[in-house]
Parts: structure tokens; sequence; C-alpha cells
């Protein structure tokens, strides 16, 4: 079992208000600069926040979503500090209601 954690908000939040594509480019070269291999994605409309356990927070997030998941618990707090206004949470897969963490929903 992977345990996945996010940081979730409005698309329009997480793409277009915060400068969150700068630092996953920074990330990402960092990454690669050291060979390590990528564990974070952004999500447009993660189908993972519709689940039973996450409704709560899902509410809290207009529509349409967008999330940052991965399996690095302190880069996810990172984020959270430096974005501020994004809800957070985690979960485990595999589990019964979700068949792809990375899923979008249809």
């Amino acid at each position: 079992m992977n345990k996945y954690y996010f940081v979730a908000a409005s698309e329009k939040f997480l793409t277009v208000e915060e400068p969150l594509d700068e630092i996953l480019k920074e990330r990402i070269r960092n990454y690669k600069e050291n060979n390590k291999e990528i564990d974070f994605w952004l999500i447009k409309r993660p189908a993972f926040l519709n689940i039973s356990s996450l409704q709560d927070i899902s509410r809290q997030i207009p529509s349409p979503k967008a999330a940052v998941v991965s399996t690095d618990k302190k880069f996810i707090a990172f984020l959270k500090l430096r974005l501020e206004f994004v809800a957070t949470g985690e979960f485990v897969f595999p589990n019964s209601e979700i068949s792809d963490p990375l899923e979008i929903e249809s």
C-alpha cells in the first residue's frame, strides 16, 4: 500500500493565481539533477476527491478542482505553507474506492 498526500484548491487558484508552475518546474529540475524519480503530479479534476472519506475536504474546494498529489509528505507540507489557501489530506492506495490515484473525473 502507498500513502498519497495532497494539496487541493480550485483549478484557477492553483494554475493561474499562484506561481505553482514555477515551484513544480524547479522541483523537476532538482529531481533530474539528483537522478530522483518524480513523486508528485498536478491533477486537474482529480477523481480521488470524490471518495467518501474526503467528502468534507472536497466540499470546501470550489469547482473545477485541482490537486498536487505526492508520496512525499514533506513536499506537500511545504506546498501548504507556500500556497496557504489550500486544503490538505491523504489517502491510501489501493483501496476499494480508488482505481487509480491519478485518475481524472469523467
